[in-house]
């Protein structure tokens, strides 16, 4: 059991269970010793459900990353390919099969499809003429994958684009699905609020799906009283300002994959006396960021710069813990510090892994260029001078930047301004393209089809009423005891966070006019519960929302949401569920097109 998934009002080690009980059926299918070939984008999220023990309990004895030509030797019975539904990865399927086949003694062949089988995947296999060659073809539906106690996300890295320029729906599809599992593991959600196209798209798949499944409903009482279907593009704004949490900056540092950093060694090397420089390890450290670990819990949602005085208050606590040994005389009084010392060492060892972080976080958000960027982000966010030509964004430009810091500035302009006036945008796009290089032209057009960089219509910008009545920006945010959800980016209140906030008390209808300026349609349905499921509130019982951001969702985001949920008075806990965890940096890579 993983601790850290059942700490919250919603035990998601159920889920993961479910999922790793669907895996061990299918290893057992392979009758005999095993290799599996990864698709290697696969094996983060698998890491989450199903460590190498349970692997091996079930006679894997090799794993190989999915690569051309010949499979590496592997004396075992079956060989099992992990695979997304990509065409490229079947033509290397194929030529590992092929230069397979003249080897003896003959193997048993099988793929796994995650997180569904496809019809065109298998053609191709088929025209490679290697289709026959499998015993088992199955797909493994890991549509949502538990991070953490209130944490779900699909990790599907193209959803953004998929949904909003390319028209594909699978990504909605899997969405549905994920929420269909969670139906029937912890009971139907009665309440569905929506905002956006694809969060309207959802509901109606959802619907649909229960209504082919009448006959089975499931008797279980519902641990979710709400479900909030919120698209990504209805708040465009949140993920391109730069998230100021300690978590957040981690992610916008580093960048978090399947809750793994990688940092720089040389903070984390123990320094001996006299020791040169060039023992120092070369390779990265590599850390796993969950609530497992008591102080990246209580450190990881906070505003950064409320982060150093619990570093050093707990710094205090920890000596004073190991000199309480000094008093420890009799036998029984060893006996107890001895049988305390492995949980201090952990501590001591945790808080140096973090002072040593938010260090190399501090070089960076002490320097100059970090104070300039924020600067602009927060007057563009509380709406100065966002219709005209920037300075700072010019300088940048100029001085070749990198290309991504200034999409996301120029990005974050032109929301803020309801679009741009086309001569600004024109004078943008332009030395962009003479910096950068007219390879870009495609990552803008792609950046204006998403709504992220475009004209202003008819000259009306609606950013100021939303900003007013919603309360986007607070002057006077407390960010060493929050009082607001603005505290995570120092003054601007997440507009997704928001409405979740709203949606829970008073209610949508108090704020009608501005969710029309937002995009899409907003919506409520209501499932039918089966006879005697009904939930009688206890008193004090808060409500529990799942939150569903289709697109993508920030650790600032995750941080607010968290915040509402321990408000003495707020009355709702989140739980919060995404197709991928992003920042605007990886958001903004997953719409560049690649040069050629």
């Amino acid at each position: 059991m993983a601790a850290h998934l059942s700490y919250g009002r919603v035990n998601l080690n159920v889920l993961r269970e479910a999922v790793r009980r669907e895996l061990r059926e299918f290893l057992d299918k392979c009758a005999g010793s095993k290799a599996i070939v990864w698709d290697e984008y696969l094996t983060g999220p698998f890491g989450l459900i199903a460590q190498y023990s349970l692997l091996k309990e079930h006679e894997v004895e090799k794993m190989f990353t999915l690569k051309g030509s010949r499979l590496p030797p592997a004396d075992v019975k079956n060989i099992i390919f992990f695979v997304r539904p990509r065409l490229e990865l079947m033509d290397i399927i194929a030529e590992n099969v092929l230069s397979e086949d003249r080897r003896s003694p003959a193997r048993d062949f099988h793929i796994l499809f995650v997180p569904r089988r496809s019809l065109l995947c298998e053609q191709r296999l088929k025209d490679q003429g290697v289709l026959g060659s499998f015993i088992h073809r199955e797909e493994y539906s890991l549509d949502l994958i538990p991070f953490d106690g209130d944490l779900l996300s699909m990790e599907s890295e193209s959803a953004f684009k998929e949904c909003y320029l390319e028209n594909d729906q699978t990504s909605l599809y899997h969405a549905a699905k994920g929420l269909m599992t969670l139906q029937a593991l912890y009971g139907t959600i009665p309440q569905i609020f929506g905002k956006g196209e694809c969060a309207r798209q959802v509901a109606n798949m959802m619907i649909r799906m229960k209504r082919e499944f009448t006959g089975s409903q499931n008797s279980i009482f519902p641990v979710f009283d709400t479900l909030l279907l919120l698209d990504r593009n209805v708040d465009l704004l949140t993920p391109l300002a730069t998230q100021l949490t300690y978590e957040g900056l981690i992610d916008e540092i580093y960048g978090i994959q399947n809750s793994y950093v990688k940092l720089p060694p040389e903070k984390f090397a123990p320094k001996k006396q006299g020791e040169s420089g060039k023992d120092l390890p070369t390779e990265a450290k590599k850390l796993q960021l969950n609530s497992a670990e008591e102080l990246y819990a209580e450190i990881r949602d906070k505003n950064f710069n409320a982060v150093g005085s619990v570093l050093s208050k707990k710094a205090k606590i920890i000596s004073a813990a190991f000199e309480e040994r000094h008093n420890a005389k009799t036998v029984g009084e060893i006996k107890q510090f001895v049988s305390q010392l492995p949980h201090m060492q952990a501590a001591r060892g945790s808080l140096a892994n973090h002072t040593s972080i938010a260090e190399l976080i501090k070089d960076i958000t002490t320097s100059e260029d970090f104070f300039d960027k924020l600067t602009v982000e927060q007057e563009f966010m509380s709406g100065i001078d966002t219709d005209k030509v920037n300075n700072y964004i010019e300088d940048c430009i100029a001085q070749k930047h990198p290309l991504i810091k200034i999409l996301r500035l120029v990005c974050l302009q032109s929301v803020c301004n309801s679009g741009l006036k086309q001569k600004v945008l024109d004078y943008y796009k332009r030395e962009i393209l003479q910096t950068y290089g007219y390879e870009h032209m495609l990552t803008l057009n792609n950046l204006e089809q998403a709504g992220l960089l475009r004209p202003q219509m008819g000259g009306r910008n609606n950013y100021p009423t939303i900003r007013k009545t919603l309360r986007l920006w607070m002057d006077d945010v407390n960010e060493q005891n929050p009082n607001d959800i603005s505290y995570v980016y120092s003054g601007y209140a997440p507009l997704s966070v928001r409405l979740a906030q709203l949606l829970a008390r008073p209610g949508w209808r108090s704020i009608e006019e501005v969710l029309k300026m937002l995009p899409g349609p907003h919506f409520e349905e209501r499932q039918q519960l089966p006879a005697g499921l009904q939930k009688k509130r206890q008193q004090g019982e808060n409500r529990v929302t799942l939150v569903f951001f289709l697109g993508g969702v920030t650790y600032a985001e995750i941080a607010a949401l968290r915040f509402l949920s321990q408000m003495e008075d707020g009355g709702t806990e989140y739980v919060i569920a995404t197709t991928k965890l992003m920042n605007g940096t990886s958001w903004i890579e997953s719409l560049m097109e690649k040069p050629f």
